[in-house]
């Protein structure tokens, strides 16, 4: 079963209107209200996606050299746990590091004081009996999408002899983003995955995105 990456929108903004709902009644502070059924059943069904798409590791928020250290730790200890050949092992460590420092390079402040959003992303890792899958999610400034799109799309089209080629041009000469290392992280998790990069780009309001990319590994 293919991991659907419309999921990752679909739980933030459940989480979001689980946020505003109870800032509006007042009662965030209040445990109390972790045991309403509503919450409970919010609990209970995110449980059963999770365990139909075999995701294994999920988390929202900021991301920190801490959270990408302690997220590689237990990736690593499921894989061996798996008995994964250490070159699957590799990529996926690789493809990790990657998609998390990506969306510390790409996370954008809402320009609406969307406090769930601002500077934030979602980081999830599945796999299913032929692959590892890897998505990331984070808000991104409307403006920004037909220069990420076009990057995406060129190096979606490259092959693997031309993307080390701009690999080592990017090393040598700079930029192929406004934000640098971003794009260079988008060249090499290509390069060590030779799968295209699945990305999607889904409205949040009239300023922001949600950048949803996908990374998937061959488990050989």
């Amino acid at each position: 079963m293919n991991f659907k990456p419309y999921f990752c929108h679909n739980v933030l903004r459940n989480i979001y209107k689980f946020e505003k709902l109870k800032k509006k009644i007042n009662l965030i502070n209040k445990p109390m209200f972790k045991d309403s059924k509503g919450f409970l059943e919010f609990v209970y069904e995110f449980y059963k996606t999770m365990k139909a798409h075999e995701i294994s590791l999920v988390y929202e928020g900021e991301i920190t050299h801490q959270i990408t250290k302690a997220f590689t730790s237990l990736a690593e200890s499921n894989m061996a746990k798996e008995e994964e050949s250490g070159s699957v092992q590799r990529k996926v460590f690789h493809v990790m590091v990657e998609c998390l420092q990506n969306i510390s390079k790409h996370a954008d402040e809402a320009t609406d004081n969307d406090f769930l959003y601002s500077g934030r992303g979602i980081f999830m890792v599945s796999k299913n009996q032929s692959e590892y899958t890897v998505t990331t999610g984070n808000a991104i400034d409307n403006s920004k999408i037909p220069e990420m799109r076009e990057m995406l799309e060129r190096i979606n089209s490259m092959s693997k002899e031309e993307l080390n080629e701009l690999y080592k041009k990017q090393i040598k000469e700079g930029r192929l983003s406004e934000k640098g290392g971003a794009g260079l992280g988008f060249i090499d998790i290509k390069r060590k995955t030779g799968r295209p990069l699945e990305y999607h780009f889904l409205p949040i309001n009239d300023n922001i995105s949600f950048f949803l990319l996908t990374s998937s590994i061959p488990r050989e």
